[in-house]
């Protein structure tokens, strides 16, 4: 079995093209292994040169909203009136600690997401 670690595109695209070949394959033969072991270079390597980037906060609550089928209404118990749900989701108001606790902890939002700076209506 020659596993060698990624370390170019080049490398990334055949342990890709690896990956395609071996994915019907059976769980603890050798194909299998080398799969599991490919697949964890893969995520690896991706997870080094390909980040992905948490989503914006606004963008991730308005996500939630949607996928859920809430309405801005139903984040004012979490942020305050609707005039302050308005000016959180128009970027005229960040969110501040307490609403970032609040819809973490009621509605599930990851508050890694929710701390992150974003633009609103006050900067330059």
């Amino acid at each position: 079995m020659d596993i060698r670690p990624i370390r170019t595109e080049a490398d990334y695209d055949t342990a890709l093209a690896e990956v395609e070949r071996l994915f019907e394959a059976q769980p603890n033969t050798t194909e299998g292994d080398r799969l599991d072991l490919l697949t964890a270079l893969v995520e690896a390597y991706e997870a080094r040169q390909h980040p992905i980037a948490p989503p914006d906060p606004i963008e991730a609550i308005l996500y939630y909203l949607e996928s859920r089928g809430l309405t801005r209404r139903d984040l004012e118990p979490y942020i305050g009136s609707r005039a302050r749900v308005a000016e959180i989701l128009n970027r005229k108001r960040p969110l501040t600690l307490d609403m970032i606790r609040r819809l973490h902890a009621s509605l599930g939002i990851p508050a890694e997401v929710l701390i992150q700076p974003y633009a609103t209506g006050d900067a330059a």
